[in-house]
């Protein structure tokens, strides 16, 4: 399967796999994210920049590339209690915390983050 190469940003090709995510993980800066949130319909704000550079720490230092959907929501509803945990990370982010959030960090999607059998819309 060939790879597609979608829009430029910041002057750079963005290389997607069929998830829609960036497949150069290293790639990723803050003006990319913004680009890919615009696409979605999304602002993006310091909070979302929060749990976005969040995802990514804990993805270079757990692993979690690899970790299922669940477990990352639950580092994420941990960290992020104060603000008011799970519903507060999915009114910044209605396409899921984890899903959309990995997306737009720039991270590939996390096993189990939709799940077609319950109707999951992409």
């Amino acid at each position: 399967m060939a790879i597609p190469i979608l829009e430029a940003i910041q002057g750079k090709q963005l290389v997607r796999d069929h998830f829609g995510n960036l497949v150069e993980v290293g790639e990723w800066s803050r003006d990319m994210a913004r680009g890919l949130a615009k696409a979605e319909g999304l602002t993006l704000t310091d909070e979302h920049f929060e749990v976005l550079d969040f995802l990514r720490d804990y993805a270079i230092s757990h692993g979690a590339i690899g970790q299922g959907a669940q477990h990352i929501l639950r580092a994420l509803e941990e960290r992020f209690a104060e603000q008011g945990g799970r519903r507060w990370l999915f009114l910044l982010f209605p396409g899921g915390p984890v899903r959309q959030g990995m997306k737009l960090a720039g991270l590939p999607e996390a096993p189990h983050a939709a799940d077609p059998s319950f109707g999951s819309v992409s």
